[in-house]
């Protein structure tokens, strides 16, 4: 656990340079943290984490009920807290806090953990707090949010959203508050938040670093004067700190008073359904930030440029359909539907609207407003303009323009266009444009046999640590599930032995027994893909992508890692190492050029060496090999039998192995089908690759043994 107050000063708020939409999400979620929280994407490197850390020291401090672990407030402590009841007593003020959840966090750390064996032998509810307590009232911040494991994520989210944590152990319950601004940084190369949990964040936006010299001057001179002298720092940014944490206390206390009128709410409804948004969460977001920036603004009435604002904060990750989709929004859409709700109701929909005083952002109090690695806004447009402040505005170097809407990578379509018949400019002798995809579809389930270990996913059985109880077994380390009827019945031979008088179980911890859970688990994916001559027809290889494709959005929904490796030519190239982010997966495929020879030895050869890395880096992590070719084998001396002995060299190692026969025509030679044999996996054609296809048996992907 990191919290704000340690011996050296933060990096201050007001020194971040650039990231308006940034500094903006974090002080509207300051001034009202119903508005959701902050999800912070972008890539390396852009001071994702220095922005949020640096927001706890600007949060106004908390009276505390004294000596309580759970942070419950004087005024109005929390009737169940596992410290209670609170008696008038000792009050207490500290700051704000700021609890760091590590990527690596356990269940227990999270929520907190029940003694178990007082529990049982004495009826005691002896609790010790987790993270979520400690960030009750404060900021909880994730970073990689996107690398947690679901079953932590599930448990944040619900936390966040219902404003308690629930921890149960075997009819054993305790609930405490647990309200906070929850706030998460990612960086989507390492992939993405299912749509589900992406919804559950109020805001987010885009960071990435600045392209303007002058900018990244002004970062890495004010990085090196804050390591040098880090109080000395501070103090230079003292005053305006200062102002900015007046600024906030000041809409905390206006924002009671704020009035969302029925045409603005009629805007946001509007927006929301044309943006054809699921549920009704983002609407309820979109009123709460409006609000907010009008209070952030000095206002007691919603204008439409707040809507506006909001609308681009709170709407672009709620719009993605598939997981290759990236978050954006069509402004020129917006200000239409805007403008068509707005214009009969009067919501301050002028032309050109004049709100007294600067730009509404977060006020650098320097020359340009800047932090200690600067990132221009990618995802929210503008800070609206702020009534009644006396800031002085932000330089030119410092406003940014209003973020141009990213075009978002569409799932790429069958190419309509014949192929040229010549190489591109600048291509080797024989290559074909690349063509596009076929529609994706559902897929077949592909196992890895056998019962592994790996971290949680929805592929392959394993032994996880949540799932459906198959046994019971002494604690490994520190104690996980119960298994409380295996507990009895250990302790229940012992009970005349240990002199029990009374009702409740002697119960000793030689006794306790954890539950032994069955699951699923997720798999490292690794796609060889023939992008040969052999493939290049062009409606043969917009199927072939159509179905790796389809493989991929399979994997993206079982939480897999997956890496791709083409073959043509003379060579093999690892066109994707093993990651998360199954988005580049998709990109790279969409590029994927064709022609020349098929060197099928070598995209093996390739497939063995990237194993054989990444089992040294996550050896619970069991691989599955998905083989997209027709089985033919050219280039080279003897290319079938180099082809055989490299399949061979796979197989000994007990890779699993399934191999998408992509043959066509009236004359097969079915030579994917030996190909198979060779790698002791499964053959299975496109066709039977469809989940929903008359002839997709029911087959378990061979690993170790020959098909029969």
């Amino acid at each position: 656990m990191t919290t704000a107050h340690n011996t050296t000063p933060q990096y201050p708020f007001t020194a971040v340079v650039g990231m308006d939409d940034l500094r903006l999400a974090l002080l509207l979620n300051a001034v009202s943290p119903a508005v959701g929280g902050v999800l912070v994407r972008g890539e390396k490197g852009t001071a994702k984490s220095t922005a949020v850390r640096a927001l706890s020291a600007l949060m106004p401090a908390v009276d505390v009920v004294g000596g309580c672990r759970f942070a419950c407030a004087p005024d109005a402590p929390d009737p169940g807290c596992p410290d209670g009841p609170h008696e008038t007593g000792a009050v207490e003020e500290r700051p704000t806090r700021m609890v760091e959840l590590p990527v690596g966090a356990s269940e227990d750390r999270l929520v907190g953990a029940l003694d178990i064996e007082r529990a049982l032998s004495e009826g005691v509810k002896a609790f010790e707090p987790g993270l979520l307590a400690d960030a009750h009232r404060g900021i909880l911040y994730v970073d990689e949010v996107n690398l947690l494991h679901d079953h932590l994520v599930d448990l944040l989210l619900d936390a966040a959203a219902m404003g308690a944590s629930y921890v149960e152990r075997e009819g054993v319950s305790v609930r405490h508050a647990a309200r906070f601004l929850l706030v998460g940084t990612m960086n989507p190369e390492e992939g993405e938040l299912r749509p589900q949990l992406l919804d559950r964040f109020g805001l987010t936006v885009e960071v990435a670093a600045s392209r303007e010299p002058d900018e990244r001057v002004t970062v890495v001179r004010r990085r090196l004067a804050y390591d040098a002298d880090p109080a000395g720092f501070a103090a230079d940014w003292a005053a305006e700190e200062d102002a900015l944490r007046g600024r906030i206390a000041a809409a905390r206390e206006l924002l009671p008073r704020v009035t969302l009128g029925d045409a603005a709410l009629r805007q946001i409804a509007a927006t929301c359904a044309a943006f054809e948004v699921d549920g009704m969460r983002a609407d309820i977001v979109m009123a709460r930030t409006a609000t907010a920036l009008a209070a952030w603004a000095g206002r007691t009435d919603v204008l439409e440029e707040d809507v506006r604002q909001a609308a681009l904060l709170a709407l672009p990750h709620r719009r993605r359909r598939n997981p290759f989709d990236a978050p954006g929004l069509d402004e020129d859409k917006l200000d239409q539907t805007l403008e068509e709700f707005g214009a009969d109701e009067g919501t301050g929909g002028d032309d050109d609207p004049e709100p007294d005083g600067p730009d509404g952002g977060p006020d650098g109090g320097g020359p340009d407003g800047g932090g200690p690695e600067g990132g221009g806004p990618e995802g929210g447009g503008q800070p609206p303009q702020d009534g009644g402040q006396e800031e002085a505005p932000l330089p030119p170097e410092a406003e940014l323009p209003h973020q141009q809407e990213r075009e978002a990578p569409q799932t790429p379509q069958a190419s309509e266009k014949p192929e040229p018949e010549s190489a591109p400019q600048g291509g080797a002798a024989g290559e074909k444009a690349a063509v596009g995809a076929t529609e994706p579809f559902r897929t077949r389930r592909l196992d890895v046999p056998g019962l592994g270990e790996g971290a949680d996913g929805r592929r392959s059985r394993a032994r996880t640590a949540h799932g459906r109880t198959t046994g019971a077994r002494r604690p490994q380390g520190a104690l996980g599930k119960l298994h409380l009827a295996a507990t009895v019945q250990a302790a229940a031979p012992h009970q005349r032995s240990r002199g029990r008088s009374g009702r409740g179980l002697v119960v000793r911890r030689d006794d306790l027994r954890e539950a032994v859970r069955e699951g699923r688990e997720g798999n490292l994916v690794l796609f060889v893909v023939d992008a040969s001559g052999s493939m290049a027809a062009r409606k043969r290889m917009s199927a072939v992508k159509g179905a790796v494709l389809s493989l991929l959005l399979d994997a993206y929904q079982r939480r897999d890692k997956i890496g791709l490796i083409t073959f043509r030519g003379t060579g093999a190239e690892l066109a994707l190492p093993p990651t998360s982010s199954v988005e580049a997966g998709a990109a790279r495929l969409e590029q994927l050029p064709t022609g020349g020879r098929t060197p099928l030895s070598e995209g093996l050869l390739r497939a063995h060496e990237v194993l054989r890395v990444e089992r040294m880096r996550d050896a619970s992590r069991r691989p599955l090999l998905v083989v997209v070719t027709d089985g033919r084998a050219t280039g080279g001396p003897e290319p079938v039998v180099r082809a055989a002995r490299a399949a061979r060299l796979l197989a000994g190692e007990g890779t699993a192995s399934v191999v998408v026969d992509c043959e066509a025509g009236p004359v097969r030679l079915g030579l994917a089908g030996e190909l198979a044999r060779e790698l002791q996996g499964t053959a299975i054609t496109l066709d039977e690759l469809r989940a929903d296809s008359v002839s997709a048996l029911v087959r378990t992907v061979q690993g170790n043994r020959k098909a029969a």
